[in-house]
């Protein structure tokens, strides 16, 4: 006789992942672990998820939803407001801010796994937002909208692995990395 489906089954393994990546680790976690956490059979996990690095990506996705949710800056945000605005956001987030911090290895030897162009596609949509607010005339026309989101995506995703290169960061510490991030970027507001 076949299991009773499990409500909500996919959302229950990521909460239970969640807890797990951050009290250990993605290294350190084990998809065994997860599906005990989450109250269900370890094949449930393989139901939802191919692997546990599949696992991670869905929970950083949802992180970055939750983010996205969250800085709601209104219809036509300035960009120094919506850095500021992502910024207190992300540092009320645990797992966003744990894999900017590095806490424990959140992202392990996943970040070098990542090749599907997920960091290009949203370097792009910062290209288009930027574009978007120099059409407005929001942003300073004597500056190339490309080479402002390349500096900021690369400031950005160079954050993620500052803490492993440089030494660990404080929670402070990266609340003013992103403030002057946010305070850089409002110089080109017009």
């Amino acid at each position: 006789m076949p299991r009773p489906l499990v409500p909500n089954r996919r959302e229950r393994l990521l909460d239970a992942a969640e807890d797990l990546v951050l009290d250990r680790g993605f290294d350190a976690m084990s998809v065994a672990e997860i599906a005990a956490r989450a109250g269900v059979g370890k094949g449930a996990v393989y139901l939802e998820f191919a692997s546990k690095h599949e696992i991670l990506d869905a929970l950083l996705l949802r992180g970055t939803e939750r983010l996205r949710t969250r800085a709601a800056v209104g219809e036509r945000p300035r960009l120094g407001a919506a850095y500021r605005a992502a910024v207190r956001v992300l540092l009320e987030d645990r797992l966003m801010t744990a894999a900017f911090l590095d806490d424990r290895g959140v992202l392990g030897s996943h970040v070098t796994t990542v090749t599907d162009g997920r960091y290009r596609e949203r370097h792009q949509g910062v290209l288009a937002w930027l574009r978007d607010l120099q059409a407005q005339g929001m942003l300073v026309a004597d500056v190339d909208p490309e080479h402002v989101a390349l500096a900021l995506s690369s400031a950005t995703i160079g954050l993620l692995s500052a803490a492993r290169l440089v030494g660990p960061l404080s929670a402070a510490e990266l609340e003013g990395a992103l403030d002057a991030l946010a305070r850089m970027a409002a110089t080109f507001e017009t």
